[in-house]
């Protein structure tokens, strides 16, 4: 039984980028640096307090592990002057894209892309942001035969490298064994209080978003734990209400939704903004990036 909880302070991330194969079918999703930040800077003017980025090949729109694409995103949102959490994916390196059903072991080479902890931890060493996530645990990821990759021994070492930047991990779970292991490796004292993880529902083939298995899900996260939570598609804007009853903070995005109705192609500002309408009118006050900053311990190295 969910045990509701309006009427109370939440914070807003937006994911503005993401790494899938959506730049075909919206003109509306970011691509470029300076696309990027300005995106970033849209949805924190918005009621964004937290900003999820990945970079993207600037030519083809593709999904790039660079960390001079970083680099350059974040000065250009240093350079606005506007205040937000940043918060850096370091997913990328993880993709293991296997070869055909009878040959599996043929990797598909041009789209597989397996490296190190350090060099998956690369962009967030230099730029040291308040936030950077953690997908905990390995799964198949849509159709075909891509799988995303994250060992043990691999998460182990990249929460260890985060805890010792002094860089707050936000723990991407996308399953119910996700989350065991996220406990287990709070356990292991490599993830430090408060402790902060981001619920993914509806992703094939992973925790699916009906309300039996979100519940399964929220009612597991340890009482002190604070998390966030989505849905993908047609559904992010309904969890927006979901994540609020279950004692949850937001996230949308074009990372993980490009409509803003049906039809109706958004922006990222435009999908904060309804998700800013529903927590408001729930009773909900907004959180600012420096409330986020005091309530999660965040530490902020830039001015």
């Amino acid at each position: 039984m969910i045990n509701l909880q309006p009427s109370r302070d939440v914070f807003i991330t937006c994911a503005v980028t993401g790494s899938g194969d959506t730049t075909g079918r919206s003109d509306k999703i970011p691509i470029t640096p300076q696309q990027i930040a300005d995106s970033c800077i849209g949805a924190a003017h918005a009621g964004a307090a937290v900003v999820h980025i990945h970079v993207r090949d600037t030519k083809t729109g593709t999904p790039a592990r660079d960390p001079a694409l970083y680099a350059e995103v974040v000065n250009f949102i240093r350079e606005s002057k506007v205040d937000m959490v940043l918060n850096l994916t370091s997913g990328m390196g993880g993709d293991m894209v296997f070869g055909s059903a009878e040959d599996p072991l043929a990797l598909n080479e041009k789209e597989t892309d397996m490296v190190g902890a350090t060099e998956r931890l690369e962009h967030v060493t230099n730029i040291l942001p308040e936030i950077c996530t953690i997908d905990c645990g390995s799964m198949n990821f849509g159709q075909g035969d891509y799988v995303m990759t994250n060992t043990t021994s691999v998460l182990k070492e990249m929460t260890k490298q985060v805890q010792a930047l002094g860089v707050k991990p936000e723990i991407e779970v996308f399953d119910t064994g996700h989350l065991q292991f996220a406990i287990w490796l709070k356990e292991q004292g490599l993830i430090d209080d408060p402790v902060m993880i981001q619920l993914c529902m509806g992703i094939p083939w992973g925790a699916p978003d009906d309300l039996h298995t979100f519940l399964a899900m929220t009612s597991n996260v340890p009482k002190d734990w604070t998390f966030s939570a989505f849905s993908i598609s047609r559904n992010q804007l309904p969890y927006v209400a979901l994540a609020v009853l279950a004692g949850g903070n937001i996230r949308v995005g074009l990372e993980d939704n490009i409509y803003l109705k049906r039809g109706v192609l958004a922006t990222n500002e435009e999908l904060v903004e309804k998700a800013v309408q529903t927590a408001q009118g729930m009773g909900c006050t907004i959180m600012g990036p420096q409330d986020v900053r005091d309530k999660m311990k965040l530490v902020k190295r830039w001015g």
